[in-house]
This record gives structure tokens, sequence and C-alpha cells, in this order.
């Protein structure tokens, strides 16, 4: 074991350890010393919110055309039909008394108990879904109720529990249309993105009508279907809520903006590559790092950005999109930790991006409507790179872009910059099955389709991660519980744990001296947790009076429980190398060169 002393006066232990394959996490803290309170800043855009243990490979249907799969008959006319009638138009109240009301008449009721559990899912009231399919379960043993079940596991990040629920369903030879858009969803977060598809098909197949299956199937329309299909999703009766509702809105109006510029997709104009750049040190002071950025000419302006990987795509204050010229396209709320909701923001258009020798043409952006973006001129998210072999070199204060190892069938990858989902040619799916709250991506507009994640030789020593969108978890195990998820970010000054977490594994108390402010307000209740060690990738560290406070909100627009960060005061020690298609990530540590 080897451990190390920051040289810049913040303090973390890390050392090596190997416990398996894991996954990779992401979210922005910024914290500014004002006297003996610490202000952590967030900044989480409202599109792009969208995590677990690291799943064992679970036996599934085949994905061949053995058999023909029946479409489940529809529910006839009834008490269950009218549940669901009301629960797919938002009336949850209604719906969960009609449920009660079946339940009453029938207290074994498999269908009732398993549209009660959506409901209260829907609603974000996770303990009430899991306190309900529990008791379900102690009734009677239904596969419907194994499917929901899945359901509620995958919320909590029990993501290989959930897998084993759908998969007994589907191989016990139940054509079940819910389960399969459950292993739809695990496959995405695993880069699974061919097998993915195959998934949400077959779901497709058994229940078209089903909006929670037809959004994310949507993901494989043009941009043209993609927009009509908002249009009309929109004009009907949904139980989205409205801060959703508003995002698709705005989502919708940036597609139309985009289908009438003749400029077309983001795209690579230089001739390299690849390219090495130096990060920029982000100071709180004369002696303290906050964090690293990057030189970035925004349309021939040059600026200073954080480097993110918590953040998505490119976000700029309103002066720098000002003095850029870049063209609006259309509103955006941006919103994040706190209790003021959405800040005013839009889209835009920026004819050209610069980063060390690499220059990017007519690529989306988005800009705040403030003056500052966490005390810097913006953010740029390492997802932007999702096309390159991302390495961030800390030790060395070095950005490389490198091509990624071409598949064995592949004669040549396409580069560009993922500056917006919308505009990607890759292959990858939405991260929330909503397509509200972030864009959705065109998941066959390669040549060759959706494609499974592919692990080169020289990676198979790689952490495999889940990725929800931008979002990369890594599968961490705190102190002797495993299993737990926390975002890999950058742009977050030091690691934090939620609540929930902490107690499972030490004393919690609250913390009046410390603020954490993000983008929509303060934090009402923040704590500490005495003591946490941390396990992710192959290393430990240990972690005295971690600050703790609660990812509720962030978890429910992921889908998935996300249980802390992986913050720069950790993360600083380490060159990190991103495989954004594959969902790798590799954490690399010499004890050496901090004298240990």
């Amino acid at each position: 074991m080897a451990d190390s002393q920051d040289s810049l006066g913040d303090s973390a232990v890390l050392s090596s350890l190997t416990i398996g394959a894991h996954m990779t996490v992401v979210l922005r803290l910024t914290p500014l010393s004002v006297g003996s309170v610490v202000f952590i800043s967030f900044a989480l855009t409202s599109h792009a919110q969208s995590q677990s243990q690291g799943p064992a490979p679970t036996p599934v249907a085949s994905s061949g055309s053995a058999h023909v799969i029946a479409p489940a008959p529809a529910l006839g006319p009834g008490p269950l039909s009218d549940a669901m009638a009301l629960y797919r138009k938002g009336d949850f109240d209604s719906a969960i008394q009609k449920y009660r009301d079946v339940l009453q008449s029938d207290p074994k009721a498999a269908g009732a108990y398993a549209g009660l559990t959506r409901v209260y899912l829907k609603r974000k009231d996770v303990q009430e879904a899991s306190d309900t399919i529990s008791k379900a379960l102690r009734v009677a043993d239904d596969p419907t109720l194994h499917v929901a079940l899945g359901e509620v596991y995958f919320r909590q990040g029990k993501i290989h529990d959930a897998e084993v629920e759908w998969a007994k369903v589907i191989n016990s030879g139940r054509p079940d249309a819910r389960a399969y858009l459950g292993l739809a969803r695990v496959r995405w977060a695993l880069s699974m993105y061919k097998t993915g598809q195959t998934m949400i098909e077959k779901a497709h197949t058994l229940d078209p009508s089903d909006p929670e299956i037809r959004t994310p199937w949507s993901a494989k329309l043009s941009r043209a279907e993609r927009l009509k299909f908002l249009e009309d999703y929109l004009a009907s009766e949904n139980n989205e809520d409205a801060e959703t509702r508003a995002a698709m809105q705005h989502y919708l109006e940036y597609l139309k903006a985009r289908a009438k510029d003749p400029r077309g997709a983001c795209h690579l104009a230089s001739k390299t590559t690849t390219t090495e750049t130096p990060m920029v040190r982000l100071l709180v002071d004369a002696n303290h790092l906050r964090g690293y950025g990057l030189t970035v000419e925004v349309n021939g302006h040059k600026t200073k950005l954080m480097l993110d990987t918590g953040a998505s795509g490119i976000l700029i204050n309103r002066s720098l999109a000002e003095r850029a010229g870049v063209t609006r396209l259309a509103d955006l709320g941006i919103g994040g930790i706190g209790d003021k909701g959405a800040t005013n923001g839009h889209r835009a258009l920026a004819s050209s991006l610069k980063v060390g020798d690499l220059e990017f043409q007519n690529c989306p952006i988005e800009v705040l409507e403030k003056r500052s973006v966490v005390g810097e001129d913006g953010l740029i998210g390492a997802d932007v790179f999702s096309s390159f072999l991302v390495d961030i070199d800390f030790p060395n204060e070095k950005l490389r872009l490198k091509e990624l190892p071409k598949r064995p069938d592949e004669v040549a990858a396409t580069v560009n910059l993922r500056t917006d989902e919308a505009d990607s040619e890759n292959d990858e799916p939405p991260a929330k099955d909503a397509a509200a709250t972030q864009s959705v991506k065109d998941a066959t507009a390669t040549r060759s389709g959706p494609r499974d994640r592919y692990i080169a030789p020289e990676m198979t020593g790689y952490t495999q991660v889940l990725r929800f969108g931008h979002f990369l978890l890594v599968p961490t195990k705190i102190a002797n519980v495993p299993g737990k998820l926390f975002m890999l970010d950058t742009g977050a000054f030091s690691s934090h744990i939620t609540p929930a977490a902490a107690r499972e594994i030490t004393r919690l108390y609250g913390d009046d001296n410390t603020t954490v402010k993000g983008i929509s307000g303060s934090v009402k209740d923040v704590f500490r947790a005495d003591k946490a060690v941390l396990q992710f990738g192959h290393l430990r560290q240990e972690n005295q009076d971690m600050v703790a406070f609660d990812l509720t909100h962030l978890s429910d627009d992921v889908g998935t429980e996300i249980s802390g960060t992986l913050g720069f005061t950790t993360l600083r020690f380490l060159d990190i190398k991103i495989d954004y298609r594959d969902g790798l990530v590799d954490f690399s540590y010499d004890p050496t060169r901090w004298g240990r």
C-alpha cells in the first residue's frame, strides 16, 4: 500500500488495491473559501441529467429469430385498464385509488401491485415503490411482479439484481415487454448498444403503445422523425412533470432551429486527429487549486473553460457568448443543486471551436444568462471528446486526445466534437428513457448501425463503467459495503457522499459551517460523514469528515441511485484515460510521483 500528500495543501490518501471490474461517475462542485464557510458550487444543465454494481453477464433470451414474439394481448376494459390510462395521462392520485380498489376485491392481483409500484416510481417515491412490491411478493409470485421488482432495483442502483429479475422472466418463456425494456436499459448502460437495440425492438413489438417503451425506441429515428415524434408526444396526454415537459419543449424548439440551419453538423475541420494541450490551473487563491481548465477559442475569442467530466457539452457565460457572436437557437432552462429552480439560458451555435491543434466547426453550445459559470467563463465536458481516447493527465497537467482503437472490422473511425448529442452520428442511445431532459441520440446514424462494446487488447486492464449519457458511474465500495455508484467528476473540488450511503457505514452529523450552493441556490441540509473508506477501480482512499448531502434529484433524473462523487482532490493524483465509446476508464496512480 502507498499513499500521497497533495503538494498544494489539499490532502488525500491513495493506495493500490485490486477490487475487480468497475464503473465510473460525474457532477460538478467547485469550492470558494469565504472565512470559515466553504461554498461548493454546481452547474447541471437540465437536459443532460440522465449507475450501479458491476453487472455480471446474465443469460438472456437469444437475440436471434428462433421464434416469433407475439404481442401481449391488450388489457380489456376494466379497472386495471382504467388505472393504467389514468397513470399514462399523469393522474397519479386517481390511478393509485383505482389500483387500491382492485386490491380490495382481489388482494393477490399482481397487475394492480405492479401498476401501483410504477406509479410510485414515476412520482419519485422510491421507498413506497419498494414497500409495495415487497408486500406484493409476500402474497403472490407472479412474473409481472418480478418485472416490477427489477424496475425498483434499477432505480435503487442494483443494476445486476434488476438484470437477473428481467432475464429470469424472459428465460422462463414469458415475452414481457417491460422486461425487454429493462434489459435494453442495462445493455445501454454497459455500452452494449447493438444488443440494447435488439431488446428495445422486442419490447416495442410486444407493446408499441407503452410510452415508456416508445420514447427510447424513438432514438433510432432521424432528426426530422424525432421532431415529429416530440410534437405528437407533447400534444398528447402524458405523465411527464412540468419541468420535464418544459425541457422537451425547449429541445423541440432547438431541433426546429437546427433543421433550418444550412451549416450542417459539428465536424472536425483540421487535418490532425490527435492533440496534446496543457491544462490551465484554476485557483481559489495563490496557493490552492480548485480544478483545471482548457484554453478554448470560441469563434476566435480565447478563454479558459473548466474541464469537467461531470458536465455535458460546452456551457459558457453570457458575456463570452456576446463577445464571440454565437448564433442563438432556442431557449433552455439550466438547473442544478439548490432550491430556486432552473436559471435562464439558451442553446447557440459556434462557427468555430479550437482546442489544442484541433478545430471544429458548426458546433452547438449552451449559454447561461449570467456573468459567470461557477466562477469561470464556462465549462467544457470531457464527453465532447468522446470520439477520442481522452487522457486527463493531472500529474503532468496535460490533456491528450488520441484515436480510439479500431474494432477488428472497422476501416476508419469518424472523429468529431460531441458538443450536443443530437448532432451525434455515434451509435449510443439516450441516457434517459424519457426523451425529455436530454437530447435523443440517433442510434442508427452510423453506417453499420449500433455496435456493442469493444475491449481492445491494450485496454483489458481498464475499469468497465456504466454510462448514462455523459455520466460515468464508478462502482465503489464504501467500507465493507459494495455496489455503490459514485460519479467521476473532475469539476467537483472534493469527493462527497450522500447521507443515505454514509449512514450505512459511519456516524453522520450536521454541519452548519459548510454551505453548498449551486446554480439553483443553496442546499438546505449539509452533513459530515465521520469516516469513509472508498475503494474504486484498483484504488483505495480514506476520507475523514467527508461532506454529505442529498442527490435524490440527480438520481431521479438519471434513473438510478448515485451515492456520491469522486472529486478533484482525489482524482488530481491520477492519470485518467476515458474511452466513452466502450464505457472504459483507466485510473493510473504512480506513488513515486508524490514521493511515496
